[in-house]
């Protein structure tokens, strides 16, 4: 009977612990660089990228946790580009794999009906580097919503 109890008692630490947590790392890196951020409710880090001259801005997210590939520990940063039309979507989803192809960091993904540009860095990259994917994350997300919707600025 002790062994349930203490394999019980084991668990309820964890039950405390929010489904997605924030990772410190992340926001040390942020902040070192200056980068305002919010932490949404999947503990992701919500940042707001501003096109001052265009009046645009652009939603870019940071992953509060990450995945191991082998070992390897991986952290994505992207960005909602727009919605996936229910009309031409083969045609779509084939010229945005042509244009992946030309990416050098990142790469087109559909979530749901939202398009994303999706960056997946090991998460050892420095403060720099982040901030780096950061940016070409906003900037090819941006620009591809400029090309699907005109000048509206949804996402």
């Amino acid at each position: 009977m002790r062994l349930p109890c203490l394999f019980l008692a084991c668990l309820l630490p964890l039950a405390a612990l929010p489904a997605h947590a924030s990772d410190a790392s992340v926001k040390a890196r942020l902040e070192a660089r200056g980068i305002k951020y919010e932490i949404d409710g999947d503990g992701d880090y919500k940042i707001l990228v501003s096109y001052k001259s265009e009046n645009r801005t652009q939603l870019v997210f940071v992953s509060g946790t990450t995945e191991s590939v082998r070992g390897l520990r991986v952290r994505e940063v992207f960005s909602p580009a727009g919605r996936v039309a229910d009309d031409g979507v083969a045609k779509q989803a084939l010229a945005l794999l042509e244009e992946s192809r030309t990416q050098k960091i990142g790469a087109w993904e559909v979530l749901d009906d939202t398009l994303y540009f999706v960056i997946k860095l090991p998460d050892s990259v420095d403060a720099a580097q982040l901030e780096a994917a950061i940016e070409v994350a906003a900037e090819s997300a941006d620009n591809k919503e400029i090309e699907l919707s005109g000048n509206k600025d949804a996402l």
